[in-house]
């Protein structure tokens, strides 16, 4: 981290009172984990500060501390955009442009408030902010903003509460250590996070032993059902209807992780989700190795994200989004992981 932009940002926080922290639409572990992490360090330097998301979180990041004073945009607007426009500070969390917040891209881009980017994703929109935070070779925003409380404050600065939510970030980021995760700070901090208190095998059960019947019953559902293997590509895909998600009574996150199984699959370099909901077809995409679904994203989506985990959304139908998806596949030549040196080139 540039240390003259830290010192920068110790002192506007020395001298603004008002800040708000924001997050992505359809917020993850890491999302509230960063956000919830650098909440409670503000808390605790005195400031006026108020986490906004654009849509609802999982129920299982409820008990971290903070999470009951968190504002859903699209349920209170009127207060969350009188809180925007009277900001001093706005921290942008966990996402790379600013249309990333739905609903809550025109009051930002509207705001005065300098805006400062804490995030890990691919080409950060940098014209959007006033600093930026950006590391992509990382776990998780979490852990950047782990980093970034240490330097502000040093590491005595990291409460049990804001250990918590920094772990929570990591692990659901990293889909507990088994991606994304091979880096030696890493594990360093969490190692200085289990030192400060945290008891790392609760907080794995209330993240991902907490699931409703309904959630566990669209699992086998998506896995029985709507599971379908293109040998050709190394590719598998689930996709589910509004029908769907209505009959297994879809909440917020219980799509989360789904993805992955179609990715556990051998031989399986490439996955993807598509959930149709609120008019539009939210994409996953899960990589292995070399394959670029951040690039395939990009190209055929308007998406992005990274390397080995990206997302998209699209506006046509669930049958035409993944009719195109296919149509994709077959105009590139997806390599395996051990075809390393060979660059994602157009099929014949």
């Amino acid at each position: 981290m540039d240390n003259k932009q830290i010192a920068s940002v110790k002192d506007l926080i020395a001298n603004k009172k008002n800040i708000i922290i924001v997050t992505h639409n359809n917020p993850d572990g890491d999302a509230i984990g960063s956000s919830l992490a650098l909440y409670n360090y503000l808390i605790g330097k005195n400031k006026n500060v108020k986490v906004i998301t654009p849509n609802k979180f999982p129920d299982n990041l409820a008990w971290l501390k903070g999470s009951s004073e968190i504002l859903v945009y699209n349920m209170k607007t009127i207060k969350c955009n009188a809180l925007i426009q009277n900001a001093d500070i706005i921290f942008c969390l966990d996402f790379n442009a600013l249309h990333r917040v739905d609903k809550m891209e025109d009051a930002l881009r509207n705001s005065n408030a300098i805006k400062i980017l804490i995030d890990h994703h691919l080409q950060p929109e940098l014209k959007s902010f006033n600093y930026i935070f950006s590391k992509i070779d990382i776990t998780s925003t979490s852990e950047l903003t782990y980093n970034l409380i240490a330097k502000l404050d040093g590491i005595e600065a990291i409460t049990l509460d804001i250990a918590n939510c920094v772990y929570v970030g990591i692990i659901t980021d990293t889909g507990s250590f088994s991606y994304s995760c091979n880096y030696e700070d890493c594990f360093t901090i969490c190692a200085s996070l289990l030192k400060i208190g945290i008891d790392a095998e609760t907080i794995h059960r209330k993240v991902y032993d907490t699931f409703s019947e309904s959630r566990l019953r669209l699992l086998g559902y998506c896995l029985s059902e709507k599971l379908e293997v293109i040998d050709e590509f190394s590719t598998a895909y689930i996709w589910l209807t509004k029908e769907d998600l209505n009959r297994f009574n879809y909440q917020n996150g219980d799509t989360e992780g789904v993805v992955n199984y179609a990715l556990s699959i051998d031989k399986i370099k490439f996955a993807a989700l598509f959930t149709e909901r609120e008019g539009i077809v939210r994409i996953s995409f899960r990589s292995k190795g070399d394959i670029d679904v951040n690039e395939f994203a990009r190209n055929q989506f308007n998406g992005g994200g990274h390397r080995n985990a990206s997302g998209a959304t699209s506006k046509i139908s669930l049958t035409d989004t993944i009719k195109h998806f296919k149509d994709s596949l077959s105009n590139y030549r997806i390599y395996l992981e051990n075809n390393k040196n060979e660059e994602t080139l157009l099929a014949n």
